[in-house]
């Protein structure tokens, strides 16, 4: 099983598909929580040239809550992650798959949840 969900923008910026992805999520109830870039983090840590690399954290609340309250560990794998990387042929932009993520957890209440934020990320990637 595939663990992401992807799409190549091209004719755009890094910087403008960050914006089109935030927008995008905040569409489908996600805000951003945490943003790491990962070319500033390499070269800041280990003097290391990278490409163009952001991990955006997402967040959709009502989801989260409801996940939280059927599995109280699951927090460990929150919040759902989105990567945008600037490639050859353009700008990736990749979700998190929430059913490839929640396998390990055994709970009927949580896949059913994770099908639904699943759905939402895939319109997200999609639209895009």
């Amino acid at each position: 099983m595939k663990y992401y969900h992807e799409k190549t923008l091209k004719g755009v910026s890094f910087e403008e598909a960050i914006q089109k992805v935030t927008d995008a999520l905040k569409e489908e109830g996600f805000g951003i929580l945490t943003e790491i870039d990962v070319k500033e983090t390499l070269k800041k840590k280990l003097d290391e040239d990278f490409r163009p690399y952001k991990i955006l954290g997402a967040c959709n609340p009502p989801f989260a809550h409801k996940a939280l309250l059927a599995e109280d560990k699951i927090g460990a794998m929150l919040p759902c992650n989105v990567i945008v990387q600037q490639v050859d042929d353009g700008v990736e932009v990749a979700a998190v798959d929430p059913l490839a993520s929640m396998q390990a957890v055994d709970n009927k209440d949580l896949a059913v949840i994770a099908e639904e934020i699943q759905s939402k990320l895939e319109s997200v990637i999609e639209g895009l």
